[in-house]
């Protein structure tokens, strides 16, 4: 069986909140939120598909991931769970990607209404207007770290924040100088983790939230649980190699790699982020993180780069100034000397996705000019 699908203009949240009521009860379209006028589309999907999510990708070409309305059900209850119950969100940010949408199916399933920020740029004017509107006992929010590091900067941000119940920050992983800065203000932040992939966050501050099942597999993070996918939109050979079967249960093998220890995960990085520099492997995010830990660089961004005499180095692209030689030495000490960024661009902004996200190619193009 089959039901149409329909694109809804993210823009408008009234028609966002009202095509995913519909969809999740079945009595209507499945439906795509987008901004703007997606092609390529099929007319209609199978009938247990209620929402399609398409990705900006950060690295490859974009994916439309297929969402069941239990898939998203389930990580709203388990959300709503694992934070100590219903309660009303503040939607801040977009609405056509996996984080937005989730706050609107929270807010349908606890039968409250959504307080939706203005459309325009983020702020954190905006955001404690916004935040008035607020009636509920129980208040949340989902951001991404560099709307969070907007608002600890502002003292009446901050004042908003503190009455959150919870300030979920997903999408990227959050700097460790970001959430002990959070933590020191009396901000609840909790970090999330997931993807479109699994209905958004699935693991909150470490811990599988709902019936989420984490394993390591030869370094690999695979998630299963009920708020797995269906897969991808007209993409048989993506989506055969994203979930498998094991063990009886369907598992998606995600691009990240992690450790888990006393059922707590920790992811390290991406499979695709390790380079050869000098026939020694150099892992990226591990630079990155090292790097965000210094003053004046939370923003920075590491990637790879084309050597004639390593085969790749690190490039560190940030907004702030350093020295190069003071960087190198600080990396090498705890990493190795294989891991000393060779050399850093200064740039006036970090170009960035619409979740949030550094764009990663427009970042490795920074780095290669």
């Amino acid at each position: 069986m089959t039901r149409e699908l329909r694109v809804v203009d993210s823009h408008d949240i009234g028609a966002v909140l009202e095509g995913l009521r519909h969809a999740l009860s079945g009595d209507g379209p499945a439906i795509l939120p987008h901004p703007g006028s997606p092609v390529g589309l099929p007319a209609v999907v199978p009938q247990r598909v209620a929402v399609v999510v398409e990705t900006s990708g950060s690295t490859g070409r974009p994916k439309r991931v297929a969402l069941s309305a239990d898939a998203l059900l389930s990580s709203a209850a388990a959300s709503s769970v694992r934070l100590g119950g219903d309660g009303q969100w503040m939607l801040a940010v977009p609405a056509h990607y996996i984080a937005g949408i989730n706050v609107l199916v929270r807010s349908l399933a606890a039968q409250t209404e959504p307080v939706i920020m203005a459309s325009e740029s983020f702020d954190a004017l905006r955001f404690g207007g916004a935040s008035r509107a607020l009636s509920a006992p129980r208040r949340y929010t989902s951001l991404v770290p560099a709307q969070l590091s907007r608002l600890l900067d502002d003292d009446a941000a901050v004042a908003v924040l503190l009455g959150f119940d919870a300030v979920l920050v997903g999408g990227q992983a959050l700097p460790p100088p970001l959430a002990a800065r959070a933590l020191e203000l009396g901000v609840t932040v909790v970090r999330t983790y997931g993807s479109s992939e699994t209905a958004g966050g699935c693991v909150y501050d470490g811990v599988p939230i709902g019936n989420t099942l984490v394993e390591i597999v030869d370094g690999r993070v695979e998630l299963s649980g009920s708020v797995l996918a269906e897969g991808y939109l007209a993409d048989d050979a993506r989506s055969a190699a994203a979930f498998v079967e094991r063990d009886s249960r369907r598992w998606y093998r995600t691009d990240d790699t992690g450790v888990l220890r006393g059922g707590v995960l920790t992811v390290t990085g991406r499979l695709d982020d390790v380079i050869i520099s000098g026939g020694v492997k150099v892992s990226l995010a591990e630079v990155e993180a090292l790097v965000r830990s210094l003053p004046g660089l939370a923003d920075a961004v590491v990637v790879g780069a084309e050597s004639t005499q390593w085969g790749e180095v690190p490039v560190v692209v940030t907004t702030g100034e350093v020295s190069l030689a003071a960087l190198r030495e600080s990396v090498s000490v705890t990493l190795g000397a294989a891991s000393a960024p060779a050399r850093v661009v200064v740039v006036d902004d970090i170009p960035m996705l619409a979740t949030g996200k550094p764009d990663r190619l427009g970042v490795a193009a920074l780095a290669r000019d």
